[in-house]
């Protein structure tokens, strides 16, 4: 079930964001760590949009297009078709979002 902006603030509240980067830093360092292709970056890049300008010309939250470029899950439906106009005339979306 989603959270709630409370129960995110909350979360975050607790976070030491500058423990996790170098954390992260040194996964890197050490070779640990994955590489994800994502054809939902690759689409919006090759629009040339922001994830704030492609999410809201897909009808979906920041956080949702994050997840699918991240590859916590998956679009289907309409925004699929989308993503392959995208990634095929990504000139037709940066039309849709002048």
């Amino acid at each position: 079930m989603p959270k709630t902006e409370q129960e995110l603030l909350k979360r975050d509240a607790k976070r030491d964001i500058g423990a996790e980067l170098l954390e992260s830093v040194q996964q890197m360092q050490r070779g640990e760590g994955r590489v994800v292709y994502s054809p939902v970056v690759e689409a919006r890049t090759k629009a040339g949009l922001s994830q704030a300008q492609f999410a809201a010309l897909l009808g979906v939250s920041v956080r949702t297009l994050q997840s699918w470029e991240q590859g916590r899950k998956h679009p289907s439906g309409a925004a699929r078709t989308l993503l392959q106009i995208a990634l095929r005339t990504p000139e037709a979306l940066r039309g849709l979002a002048a």
